[in-house]
C-alpha cells in the first residue's frame, strides 16, 4: 500500500461518524505522526463534525505537527464564531504552536474576543510568537528540557525553585504568560512537590489556566493529582473545557481508583465531558494492557500516540 493510499484509508476512519470516538482518535493521531499536507487536508475535513471534543483534538494535532500548511485552516476555525469556544481556543493555541509570524494578524484580531478562553489563548499565542521572534542568547540553553516533547503555549521559566515557581504560578496579578512559564518549569522539574503545587492551580480564576493545569498534570501521570482533578471533574458548575481536561488527565494517570470516577462521569449530561471520560477509559484500559499504547499520557492522545507496532 502506498503512503498516500494508507493516509486515505486512515482518513476514512477518522471522518466516519459511525466509528467509535476512540477509533477515530487513533486514526487522528496516526495521521499526526505521518504528517504532511495530505494528512493535514484530511484532518481539516473533520471540523464539520458535531463533536467538539474531536474538533478540539483535530486543532491540537495540527498545532503539534508545526506545519505552516495548517495555518489557513486553523485561522478559519478561529474566525468561525459558530464553532465551540474550546475548538476556537485550540485553533488559536495551535497557531501559537506553529509560531508563524503571519498568524499575528488574526491572533491580534481576537485577543479581545468576548469569550475569555479565546481571548486569553490568543494573547498567549501572540506572546509565544513574539518570544520566538525575539529570543536571544540571554536564555539560550538555560531553559529546562521538556521530557514530554510537547509544543507548549509558553517556554518554561528559567527558575527551578519550586516554592518560588509555585508563588508565580498562583499569583493572579502576574501576566498569564509568566504564570504559564512557571507552570511548565514545574512540570519539567517533576516530583510530588511540583505536582501538588500545580494542583493548587486548579482553584485559580481563569478557566483557560485551570484547563492547562489539568493537561500538565495528565502529562506528569502522578497520583498525587487525583484528588484535585476529581474535585474539578465532579463540579457541574466548572467550565466543560476544564472538566474534559481533568477526565483526560485521570485517564492518563491510569490508577485503579480513576476507573470508578471516569465510569461515573461517562454518563455526564455535558457531551464533551461524557466523551472525554469514554476516551479516557479506553486509554486507561490500554495503559494497563500490552495492547496499542497511547504514549506518555492522555495528553499524548494529546501529544504523541505511539505508533502501532
Amino acid at each position: 500500500m502506498t503512503n498516500s493510499s494508507c493516509i486515505q484509508e486512515i482518513g476514512e476512519q477518522l471522518l466516519d461518524s459511525s466509528k467509535s470516538l476512540t477509533d477515530r482518535f487513533r486514526a487522528l493521531f496516526t495521521l499526526k505522526n505521518l504528517g504532511g499536507s495530505e494528512a493535514i487536508d484530511i484532518i481539516a475535513k473533520g471540523f464539520y463534525d458535531p463533536s467538539a471534543l474531536l474538533k478540539h483534538e483535530l486543532a491540537y494535532c495540527l498545532g503539534q505537527m508545526q506545519d505552516k500548511y495548517a495555518v489557513p485552516v486553523l485561522t478559519k476555525v478561529l474566525e468561525d464564531k459558530s464553532q465551540e469556544a474550546m475548538v476556537r481556543h485550540e485553533a488559536g493555541e495551535a497557531l501559537g504552536a506553529i509560531g508563524a509570524s503571519e498568524s499575528l494578524e488574526v491572533l491580534r484580531k481576537f485577543e479581545n474576543d468576548s469569550i475569555p478562553e479565546v481571548s486569553e489563548t490568543c494573547q498567549l499565542a501572540i506572546q509565544r510568537i513574539e518570544w520566538l521572534n525575539n529570543r536571544n542568547t540571554s536564555e539560550g540553553d538555560k531553559l529546562s528540557s521538556n521530557p514530554y516533547h510537547s509544543v507548549d503555549p509558553a517556554p518554561p521559566s528559567l527558575d527551578l525553585d519550586i516554592p518560588r515557581l509555585k508563588g508565580a504560578l498562583l499569583d493572579e496579578n502576574r501576566p498569564l504568560f509568566e504564570r504559564y512559564r512557571a507552570m511548565f518549569s514545574l512540570r519539567n522539574t517533576g516530583g510530588r512537590d511540583a505536582v501538588l503545587a500545580l494542583a493548587e492551580g486548579l482553584k485559580c480564576k481563569s478557566a483557560l489556566f485551570r484547563h492547562e493545569i489539568a493537561y500538565v498534570l495528565g502529562q506528569m501521570q502522578h497520583e498525587a493529582a487525583i484528588e484535585q482533578l476529581t474535585v474539578n471533574l465532579a463540579d457541574s458548575e466548572e467550565n466543560p473545557m476544564v472538566r474534559h481536561e481533568c477526565a483526560e488527565a485521570l485517564g492518563s494517570i491510569a490508577k485503579d481508583n480513576c476507573l470508578n470516577i471516569l465510569e461515573k462521569y461517562s454518563l455526564d449530561h455535558e457531551r464533551v465531558v461524557k466523551e472525554s471520560c469514554i476516551v479516557a477509559l479506553d486509554m486507561l484500559e490500554h495503559e494497563q494492557s500490552d495492547q496499542f499504547q497511547y504514549a506518555n499520557t492522555m495528553a499524548e492522545m494529546k501529544q504523541a500516540v505511539h505508533q502501532e507496532t
